[in-house]
């Protein structure tokens, strides 16, 4: 009896305790095959690289590097070359802004290149002393050029040509010996002439030489294409028949505009600008020529060059010495523009000596800065 009841009370017990381990074993067989591997331990995170200060943070002063060489000639109440001048004598000006000069180089350490642009057109060549301009010239290039330095030589007529290369003074003045004068009527262009000089002198050149531009020649321009009337100008025309005095205005305008190009590309080349007149004091006689005589004194003037006009032969040969011993005797000051202008527009500069004020100096008005 006893054993019948304990039996009834153990099968329900164990009834549950087989349907525990029924249940269970499921969950116990999925986590032993689902569960993943433990995950690799966390690595440290690195420390971060500060980020570099921002320019606001600070004052930063950005210098510009771009090296400035003004030749600089100096000459006296008689007009002859002054030299033994010092750094401390010169003061120079960009754009107002006061500038330190960091060097008064030697030109004789400074190699030379030289555009000589000779007028053969009928204007010119038709006066009694052609041939002895061709000698002045090329005793100047022998006299002014030493070996490291070189010369170029074009000719002004119709059309610019350029009849030699840079090559030594000796070539140079061999080649130029062997341009023949005109023997008919021959139109000039002059503007064009130069442009392309300075052109070719900033395309060939070297970086850091001296360039110069000389020309002989009385400047009166008939056929260049900077002359040219412009599209604007043309269409006025057809519309109005302009008046003698309107017609000659236009002229003057537009030779205005072409010298103006003219002084652009000479400076745009560095160089400085030379002009000797061999039509002598009597251009002054003729509002033409005078004018013409004006366009390269301007020109000459804002390169920090000189416009001659020789009273004869001899004069001529005595103005080419001159030209040879200033080239020879000129400062050549050079400083680093603090400049904070960007881009390519022309900068104005100013060479003064302060306490030298009955000395004359001459010197470009400007630059144009190169791009990198």
């Amino acid at each position: 009896m006893r054993r019948e009841q304990r039996g009834k009370q153990f099968g329900p017990a164990l009834l549950l305790v087989v349907l525990a381990l029924f249940f269970c074993l499921p969950v116990t067989l999925a986590q032993t095959i689902d569960v993943p591997p433990p995950p690799p331990p966390l690595a440290p995170r690195p420390t971060p690289t500060p980020a570099p200060p921002k320019d606001e943070d600070f004052d930063v002063i950005r210098v510009s590097s771009n090296l400035v060489m003004v030749p600089v000639s100096v000459v006296d109440a008689k007009g002859d070359p002054l030299r033994g001048l010092q750094l401390a004598d010169f003061r120079l000006a960009e754009e107002g802004r006061e500038q330190q000069i960091a060097e008064i180089g030697n030109p004789d350490e400074v190699p030379l290149d030289i555009a000589i642009l000779f007028d053969i057109s009928s204007s010119v060549s038709q006066k009694g002393f052609f041939a002895f301009q061709q000698r002045a010239a090329a005793s100047f290039l022998k006299q002014v050029l030493k070996p490291v330095d070189h010369a170029a030589v074009f000719t002004i007529a119709a059309e610019p040509a350029l009849i030699s290369p840079l090559v030594s003074s000796g070539a140079a003045a061999q080649k130029l010996m062997t341009i023949p004068a005109a023997t008919s009527s021959v139109s000039t262009s002059f503007y064009d002439s130069v442009v392309a000089a300075a052109k070719y002198l900033e395309e060939n050149s070297p970086p850091r030489h001296r360039r110069v531009i000389v020309v002989i020649s009385d400047g009166d321009d008939t056929s260049s294409n900077l002359l040219q009337p412009t599209m604007k100008e043309n269409r006025a025309n057809q519309k109005v028949e302009p008046t003698r005095a309107a017609a000659l205005a236009n002229l003057q305008s537009r030779h205005l505009r072409a010298a103006t190009e003219v002084q652009r590309a000479v400076q745009h080349a560095d160089a400085a600008f030379y002009s000797i007149n061999p039509g002598g004091p009597s251009i002054h006689l003729n509002d033409i020529s005078t004018r013409a005589q004006n366009a390269m004194e301007s020109i000459a003037q804002s390169t920090g060059g000189t416009a001659f006009v020789p009273d004869g032969e001899k004069d001529l040969e005595k103005v080419f010495n001159e030209v040879a011993a200033e080239l020879r005797g000129q400062y050549l000051v050079q400083y680093y523009s603090n400049s904070q202008a960007s881009g390519a527009l022309f900068r104005r500069i100013a060479v003064t000596l302060p306490a030298h004020p009955e000395l004359r100096v001459r010197a470009r008005q400007g630059y144009y800065p190169k791009q990198k």
